[in-house]
C-alpha cells in the first residue's frame, strides 16, 4: 500500500489559499477603483439612509 504524500497535500492547500487571497485582493482593488469618492466602510444604501434621516 502506498504512503500518503503529506508534503504534496500541504503544498496544494497552500497554493489554493494563496490563489484565494490573490483573488480577494483583486476584488478589493477593483471595488476601490469603481468607487474612489465614497467611504469604503459604508455601502451606498447606508449612506442614503443617513442623508434621509438628517
Amino acid at each position: 500500500m502506498a504512503k500518503p504524500n503529506y508534503q504534496f497535500q500541504k503544498r496544494q492547500k497552500e497554493l489554493q489559499k494563496k490563489k484565494k487571497m490573490e483573488e480577494k485582493r483583486q476584488r478589493k482593488q477593483a471595488k476601490g477603483a469603481e468607487q474612489p469618492g465614497e467611504n469604503p466602510d459604508q455601502s451606498p444604501d447606508q449612506s442614503e439612509t443617513v442623508v434621509k434621516d438628517e
